[in-house]
């Protein structure tokens, strides 16, 4: 019993996909169109980078750079740019949720150590902003912007670097924003309790040679996104070199999100299919896409927000951008918020009713600017 409410507490959103999943197929029965419902280059495009991102996160290498980028850092405003700023700037190479589940329990560590304590629960949220308007630049910074950056290249609708010039001007004002957010919070400017980190890093050869595999991987399975080769040859490639070299690897990686997806295909695939539901959808999306697309993902988070209204609009990068700021705002806004919060809630004396309460008011505000300078510039 225990195990399975763990299970459950771990991976709501995996269950409650796959229990509306079950009800749409009882409403529609499968059969072979089933086949159609699911995006099948986004799933193994995803497959990829999360193994690859295992691999590198459990080498350690995130939190060396992070520790380097760290040095020499005297006050709390440096300190807490610095820490937002990792989350900005990884966050578009190895995802918003690699991101920070990388760099919460780094940034926990950097802030008890450093004296600054009273700077974790607004230094979470803002590191949790970050990895949301870093990745949003990316067509691989999340599984959202995976999923519609694929339908936006099949439909001829835009390639990579046409995807980062349409995300550059909401990247740019979410990084100026997170600034002015850190100058606030920091007025102060404490200095830092210099203190050395209790472990050094090093890295053995055997390390090295994983770094440089996963590096090249990586590098590899940006090709198909940028239209070099197709992307049923990476994942083979991948899990091949993964089993061969670091087997754990693939035992170690968390595949529920997957599962999601596949769940999510078919829930809106069914729905697309029952007339009724899809003119009522249609109409409510059809030009609120940024809106209602913010909306739902308050309610149902933005992954499968982005899958949900997909099949009813078109306007695939009004729902990329739509999504992506509406993993701020609530709690269960995006799966990169809980990862967040299940970081702080694991400290000692951890308050969740306080980091909600921060948590929550740091990212209204956040997600209502970056929404209304949206607004003046589409």
């Amino acid at each position: 019993m225990k195990r399975i409410k763990q299970f459950i507490k771990k991976d709501i959103v995996t269950l409650v996909s796959f229990t509306l999943a079950v009800i749409s197929m009882i409403i529609v029965r499968p059969d072979a169109e089933y086949a159609g419902y699911i995006h099948w280059s986004t799933l193994s495009i995803l497959m990829s980078l999360m193994v690859i991102m295992s691999g590198l996160r459990e080498l350690g290498i995130f939190k060396y750079l992070g520790r380097r980028l760290l040095m020499h850092r005297n006050h709390a405003r440096s300190v807490m740019l610095i820490l937002v700023g990792l989350c900005f700037f990884f966050a578009p190479f190895i995802t918003n949720d690699v991101a920070l589940i990388t760099f919460v329990p780094f940034t926990i560590f950097v802030l008890e150590y450093a004296g600054f304590r009273k700077y974790i629960i607004p230094t979470l949220s803002l590191q949790t902003i970050a990895a949301h308007m870093g990745s949003m630049i990316s067509p691989i910074g999340n599984p959202h912007n995976i999923y519609l950056y694929g339908l936006m290249s099949e439909a001829g609708q835009t390639n990579a670097p046409g995807f980062i010039r349409m995300m550059l001007p909401f990247f740019i004002a979410g990084g100026i924003l997170l600034t002015g957010f850190v100058f606030v919070i920091a007025r102060r400017n404490e200095a830092i309790i210099k203190r050395k980190f209790d472990q050094p890093m090093h890295f053995d050869g055997r390390t090295v040679e994983l770094l440089v595999m996963y590096t090249l991987l990586f590098a590899l399975s940006l090709l198909p996104v940028f239209g070099v080769v197709k992307c049923y040859f990476i994942l083979p490639a991948v899990l091949l070199v993964v089993l061969v070299f670091d087997r754990k690897t693939l035992l170690r990686t968390n595949y529920s999100l997957l599962f999601t997806f596949v769940f999510l295909f078919i829930v809106v695939g069914n729905l697309g299919r029952i007339d009724a539901i899809n003119n009522a959808l249609t109409g409510i999306v059809s030009g609120n896409e940024l809106i209602v697309s913010v909306l739902a993902s308050q309610v149902i988070s933005n992954a499968p927000a982005s899958i949900l209204l997909s099949g009813f609009s078109d306007k695939y990068f009004l729902l990329a951008l739509g999504t992506d700021l509406g993993g701020l705002g609530t709690l269960i806004a995006a799966m990169a918020n809980l990862i967040s919060f299940k970081g702080y809630s694991e400290m000692k004396d951890a308050n969740a009713g306080k980091y909600i309460l921060q948590f929550t008011v740091i990212n209204v505000l956040f997600l209502a600017v970056m929404l209304v300078f949206a607004m003046l510039i589409l």
